[in-house]
């Protein structure tokens, strides 16, 4: 041991010392006025590898490793960053069933810097660490999903330190990147023996059914959380039931109902269209084919909804809706397709993935249009439509005039504040749209009765 880490090591058994005698003594605060950070192990697991990523405060590992990483952290991963892989590396050691150790990568290093209430500006290392399993004779890699964990990053030197491992993504289970991780277990030294345990993994088995279901489960919540998408295909369908009145050398504008099979027509149209054009780029985003920056692809979001909501209020395409509904899908759906592309999926649960996430944002879609459209289409037969469909309008074209403006800017604004808080009411609002459809068709029949009487 050289003299760093025999003074680190003498340093870290003083603190323990401490931290026990404060809490024997009745003194907690002692032992918690400079809480000593964790490190976090975040798995994602595939069918043949383990990718895995570090969070490791510098405080600590400065203290461990001897380098004065924390103290002087700008620049570290230029500095230091081939000796701080191979640090990792030797610290870092899965071991099949069989006893044979896995291969470890150690690749990007990034240090990230955020404020803390208590000790001030906190300093964190993260790195992306791939695990690899032997393969055995068959030619097969040996199975993920049972491992012996021996990771003591830190802790070989650290005592008090600990590591809190988690699965962050494991498809066939159902547990993907968007949701929180699972806590498997917790890697610390055991002090009755003086000695660091290793973490046994053995993680459930799964099955592509599981996963499938999770991504249909995934694509509906996408939907319902989407309240842009939902708006832009609700406000295309406002006029969908009218007919067109004008031509040649006049102005259009909106007519009568159009009776119901011709609405139905032009709902499918619609509806069919937007399907085709979001799935298409869904496809092509989420397998790396088309990738344009998320602000761009918001913003123009944002102005479909605008686009939809003036036609709206006059055919400015009349009889092109469907071909609007489609051009704007491809829009769409490469938003859809980045929630798709940050999981990083093997190539068999990537196709499900797509297809089932695919499945649930149209039946979240069919959803919402079967408990909206028969209300709009009874409203379309009265008198009042025209300012209901205006009303409707308006809204939509403040909502997407108010986030064109939060997505150039960065900022959010009053108005998206408010969606945002308005937003979880909507099925309120779908009642009330039911209640008035039925009472101003109550009160149109009752007119009719009684000019006919």
């Amino acid at each position: 041991m050289n003299k760093v880490s025999f003074v680190n090591s003498r340093r870290s058994r003083w603190r323990l010392i401490l931290t026990i005698l404060a809490l024997a003594i009745g003194r907690p605060e002692l032992a918690t006025a400079h809480p000593m950070p964790n490190s976090v192990v975040l798995l994602n697991v595939h069918a043949n590898r383990i990718d895995a990523e570090l969070q490791i405060p510098l405080v600590e590992l400065q203290s461990a490793w001897g380098h004065a990483v924390n103290d002087s952290s700008a620049g570290l991963v230029a500095r230091l960053g081939p000796q701080l892989r191979e640090y990792l590396k030797t610290h870092i050691r899965p071991q099949s069933p069989d006893g044979r150790f896995w291969n470890v990568t150690v690749g990007k290093l990034t240090v990230h810097e955020s404020q803390n209430p208590i000790n001030g500006v906190y300093r964190e290392l993260t790195a992306q660490v791939q695990m690899l399993p032997p393969v055995r004779q068959s030619g097969q890699g040996e199975d993920v999903r049972q491992f012996t964990f021996y990771y003591d990053v830190v802790l070989h030197q650290v005592m008090t330190h600990k590591i809190l491992v988690s699965i962050r993504q494991d498809w066939v289970r159902g547990q993907l990147a968007e949701s929180e991780p699972v806590q498997v277990g917790e890697i610390s030294l055991d002090i009755v023996n003086n000695r660091i345990l290793p973490l046994s993994v053995n993680l459930a088995s799964g099955s592509f059914w599981t996963g499938f279901t999770a991504m249909v489960n995934l694509g509906i919540q996408h939907i319902a959380d989407g309240t842009d998408h939902l708006l832009f295909l609700l406000v295309l369908l406002l006029p969908a039931m009218l007919q067109v009145t004008g031509g040649p050398g006049q102005r259009f504008a909106w007519g009568r109902f159009g009776g119901v099979r011709y609405s139905l027509k032009q709902l499918l149209l619609i509806v069919t269209a937007f399907t085709i054009g979001h799935s298409i780029t869904l496809l092509a985003g989420s397998l790396g084919w088309v990738r344009l920056p998320s602000q761009p692809v918001e913003i123009l979001i944002a102005v479909s909804i605008l686009v939809s909501a003036i036609h709206a209020v006059r055919p400015i395409f009349p009889g092109r809706e469907a071909w609007i509904s489609a051009g704007f899908g491809l829009i769409h759906g490469l938003a859809f397709a980045s929630s798709l592309a940050n999981l990083q999926l093997d190539a068999g649960p990537m196709a499900l993935s797509i297809l089932g996430f695919n499945l649930g944002i149209e039946l979240m879609q069919l959803f919402i249009i079967l408990l909206t459209i028969p209300w709009l289409m009874l409203l379309s037969r009265t008198q009042a439509y025209g300012l209901v469909r205006l009303t409707g309008a308006l809204l939509a074209a403040i909502a997407a005039i108010a986030w064109v403006v939060e997505r150039i800017t960065g900022q959010p604004n009053s108005l998206t504040q408010g969606i945002e808080l308005v937003s979880p009411y909507a099925p309120y609002g779908l009642g009330v749209l039911a209640i008035l459809a039925l009472l101003l068709t109550w009160r149109t029949n009752r007119v009719r009765q009684l000019q006919e009487f």
